[in-house]
């Protein structure tokens, strides 16, 4: 099947949504899969540069492009296994509902559920996202780093230590704040994964 798919995104002139190069295999190009490994800072595993990857993130969010997730996330997990953190739950980055409707999934979500496949852990719905505001994409830098605290609000209780998941971090402070939200549910520690991250400083300003 996974031959004949190739076989098919070939005839079609379908390009890689990672790199825009022709495809010759399903979903990604050899180089691309090549370059997507985990990468570990202390708290957080990410898979590539922003500026290589945010295009790879943007199809999946913006282009339907939901295939992506399972590949995806299973880096992720391969990351966790490797850092050896011991969770006991996994979780994403949620969104407003009107944006959930338009797209039809949560980008993050889809991508924190395959990964709690890979590593046989529990995925919940933990946090929910109560402020109404722009799109980080549409805001400038100060505009992203001023949104409120009160952005997320946990949604149940949970106990144990959790894998946070989101599509992309860009500045870091989406990030924070639903971190926060996540250990005011009970989080005894909050670890946290993406696809791409623009840079790494964003992150090691808070103490995860």
């Amino acid at each position: 099947m996974a031959s004949l798919l190739g076989w098919w995104e070939q005839l079609t002139g379908a390009t890689c949504p990672g790199c825009g190069q022709p495809l010759g295999q399903p979903v990604l190009c050899a180089n691309c899969r090549a370059l997507l490994v985990p990468r570990h800072l202390p708290h957080f595993v990410y898979l590539g540069d922003y500026q290589r990857f945010g295009r790879l993130a943007k199809a999946l969010k913006y282009q339907g492009r939901r295939e992506l997730a399972s590949f995806l996330g299973q880096q992720v997990a391969l990351g966790i296994k490797q850092a050896e953190w011991g969770l006991d739950g996994v979780t994403a980055v949620p969104t407003l509902l009107p944006r959930r409707i338009k797209r039809g999934y949560n980008q993050a979500e889809l991508l924190a559920q395959a990964a709690a496949k890979e590593l046989r852990i529990p995925y919940q719905s933990v946090l929910s996202r109560t402020a109404w505001d722009k799109s980080q994409t549409q805001k400038t830098l100060l505009r992203r780093l001023q949104l409120s605290e009160a952005t997320f609000q946990p949604a149940r209780r949970v106990k144990g230590i959790w894998l946070l998941v989101d599509d992309v971090v860009t500045t870091g402070t989406t990030f924070e704040r639903a971190r926060k939200a996540l250990l005011e549910a009970g989080a005894a520690k909050v670890y946290g994964a993406a696809i791409a991250v623009r840079s790494p400083h964003d992150l090691s300003q808070y103490a995860l």
